[in-house]
Formats: structure tokens, sequence, C-alpha cells
């Protein structure tokens, strides 16, 4: 057994022991109570996932394993001691619980590039689909189209004990994230240069290849990528991707499948699709206040116009986080490390002043505070990708780190399928109030 793969096994078989005592000796542990305001506004708080990879706290943000965002700018392996770490650390992270030495991210990093080759169908179905076709739409339909090379599939239909599933599924999940960034930058370069590709070369790092492959090879840019996919990579069990991968791999549906499944949610604007929104939204500011250096007053009108025609501030608000989200703060220190005087990221900057004040002035909000998307887009734009109807891609690249290190956890603890008990609209008015309803 390949030495990372050994090492996961490991460890999770140590962890899959421990779900199946704790499902055993105690599954009568009441873990809380269950209001009806949280059915009614989508399951908010209510702890029904397991998820090793990260935890949301709503003060603190995002850790991953326990590691905050600055401790694992610290403590990774980089390419570049000035530089940031290589998102396959992090994998190595999430997927065994431990730091790795640079020789293990390196370990990984070339194991990726080994497995990287895409099927010639994956493109020719990307192809056969309109250019006018969402950047999404045809991520999502190439993800799925790799199911054909579906490890867990075939050992499925072979009669593998489940014991084993997890181990089918491990390859699948190597695989497919070894095989994103390669299906990203074709997509790109198809969609925004004309078709002309440019191959990999296995000698970069993960996110330094996709970097590469899109058309950018100044180490700058490497470095956005490489803290771009960090920060990216996880949320959490709840959010609407990981959830989807989750249920859809209950089903024991193979990794592909599952992957695709995740990106369709993602492509929603209440999810991945506000990275987007946000750009848009700037530049629909911009051209109404004709100037793209505004003054605080007028951005500060802009926004509340935005909020009485009945429109949210993208990029702003967070369903769990209650303060300036970690991964904003990431990147915002990037923009003031390695750029000076751009346009883009003084609005950012500029609107993280304007913007909270506004927001926590109106009484129903409870975050007024950026989260991620706020800034990626700046900084993107910054580096000459300014085709923003492509950001979500590079998220939903990102996001198959966690994701999908969280599936073949699910494999190898042996979770069930996920079936929670639904009800009409009457009982719940009935529990509330004593009487049902006609509804």
């Amino acid at each position: 057994m390949e030495y990372i793969k050994y090492r996961f096994y490991q460890k999770a078989n140590k962890c899959a022991k421990e779900f199946q005592r704790l499902k055993s000796e105690h599954a009568d542990v009441v873990l809380g109570e269950v209001k009806l305001g949280q059915v009614l506004t989508g399951m908010k708080g209510i702890p029904l996932l397991v998820t090793d990879t990260s935890k949301l706290d709503p003060e603190e943000g995002i850790r991953f394993k326990g590691y905050t965002i600055p401790e694992l700018q610290q403590k990774l392996p980089k390419i570049n001691p000035d530089g940031e770490p290589i998102p396959e650390g992090l994998l190595y992270l999430m997927l065994i619980g431990e730091i790795p030495s640079q020789e293990d991210a390196l370990n990984l990093s070339r194991d990726l590039a080994t497995r990287a080759h895409v099927p010639q169908h994956t493109f020719d179905v990307i192809d056969a689909m309109p250019k006018t076709s969402k950047p999404m739409t045809q991520f999502s339909a190439a993800i799925l189209s790799m199911a054909t090379e579906s490890t867990f599939q075939k050992a499925y239909r072979a009669g593998v004990n489940k014991k084993y599933f997890w181990d089918a599924t491990y390859e699948d999940v190597m695989n497919l994230i070894a095989r994103l960034p390669r299906v990203a930058a074709y997509i790109y370069r198809r969609q925004f240069h004309n078709g002309n590709h440019i191959e990999p070369n296995p000698r970069l790092d993960w996110a330094g290849n996709l970097a590469h492959m899109m058309g950018f090879d100044s180490e700058d840019i490497r470095r956005l990528f490489r803290l771009y996919m960090i920060i990216h990579a996880d949320h959490e069990g709840g959010n609407v991707s990981a959830h989807t991968a989750h249920l859809v791999g209950s089903a024991l549906s193979n990794p592909y499948y599952c992957y695709s499944a995740a990106m369709n949610g993602l492509a929603g604007p209440l999810h991945g699709l506000a990275n987007q929104d946000v750009i848009f939204w700037i530049f629909e500011m911009i051209e109404e206040l004709d100037t793209d250096t505004p003054t605080d007053e007028q951005v500060a009108e802009y926004c509340k116009n935005t909020l009485e025609s009945g429109r949210v501030i993208p990029g702003y608000g967070h369903a769990v986080l209650r303060k300036t989200d970690p991964r904003f703060t990431a990147q915002q220190e990037f923009a003031d490390k390695y750029i000076k005087d751009d346009k883009m990221v003084n609005l950012a900057n500029q609107l993280y002043r304007v913007v909270p004040p506004i927001l926590g002035s109106v009484g129903k909000i409870k975050n007024p505070w950026p989260n991620v998307d706020a800034y990626s887009g700046s900084l993107l734009y910054h580096y000459g990708i300014k085709e923003y109807t492509f950001y979500t891609v590079m998220f939903g690249v990102s996001r198959a780190l966690g994701v999908l290190a969280s599936l073949v956890n699910d494999r190898i603890y042996g979770m069930p399928i996920e079936r929670p008990t639904s009800h009409p609209l009457s009982w719940f008015k009935e529990q509330a109030e004593g009487k049902g309803s006609d509804c």
C-alpha cells in the first residue's frame, strides 16, 4: 500500500473503531434540543454531521484539524520560505491529522501529478457544450463524465467487501483531486483564450500547475493560487457543497457523482457563486457612480440604495460566522504585503470600512462582517484573471480537498445512508400551537 494511503488507513481506522463504539454504546445520548425555528430556517445549528476535516466557530472562524489559517501559513510546507504553503500539505493534514514534513507534502504532490491524466472523452464532453455554457456547467459535466474511470464503481460491481469500500474511494478521490486543475484550466482556455490550451507541467505543485495551465507563470500568482486553494479548501460539513457530497455519497454513489452534485450546489448565488457576484456588484457601483475611486460617502449611499431595493451587499454576512472571516483577513494581509495601490483592492478595503456600520444599523442582520468572497475576486482581478464567471470553478477545485477527504472518512467509518424524517407543515403547526392547518 502506498505510503500516504497507509498512513491515512492507520489513523482513520482507529477513528472508525471509535465511531462504531460510540454508535454502539452511546446511541441514546441527547446532543441538544431542536427548535422549530432551526428546522424552518435551514437546520441552522443542529448537530447532525460528523466532519473531521475542519470546524467552523462563529467567533473564531475556521480551524483545519485544530489549526487556524495563520497557523497553517506558518506550519505547512512551502516551496519558497517566504511564500504560501502548498495545498498538498493541507490535504495531508486533513487526511492524516498531522502537519506533514516537507518530504511528505512533496511526495503527495508527486503522487497527484502521476494521477492527473484526464480521459479524452472528458475533453470531448466539454467541447460538445456551447461556449455560452457557464463555466460551472461545463465543470460539473466534466466531473460527471469521469465516472467511467471510477475505481469504486468497478470494485462495488465486482462484489468487494464493504470494509474495503474506503480503499477504492480513496483511489477515486485522489485521482479526481489530481485531475481537477487540468479540467478547470481546459475550460478556462477554451472559453476565454480561443481554445489555446497549455499542457500541464508535472514538476509544479498542484496549485502552481493550475496557474501554469491557465496561462499564468509568475511566482506572484502561484503564491496567490496556493493561498486561494488553502483558504477555500473546506468549511466543515454543513455548507451546501460539502453536505451534498456527503448526502449523495451516503447512497454509495461514486466520488465523481458526489462531487459533480456538490458543484451544482456550489454554483448557487447563496454559496460559491457569491465570489463572482461581488465583482459584478462592484462594477455596477463603478458604472452608476461613474468613478472607480469613489468617496466613502458615495459608497455608503450606493450601499444604502442596494439594501433599500431589496438586494443584499454580496460578500457580507455568513450563516455561521459572527466576525470578520479569517479567510478575508488572510487575503487582505496578502494584498497589504504584495500589492500596492490597485483600484479593485482599494475598493475591497474601502467596502470593509464602509459596509459593516451600515449593515450593523439594520436590526435584522446578525453578521455585518465580510466573508471570504468579499476579497478573493479583487486579488484574482489584479493578477489578470478578469473573467469573473470563472471564479466559482476555482473555488470548486479548492473545495475538493476537504469535501473529498471527508468522503473517504465516511466510507472508512461505514456511515449509513442519510435519511432524516420530514413532516408536512401542518404537523409543525400542531407542535407549536396545538392545532393543525390545511397546508
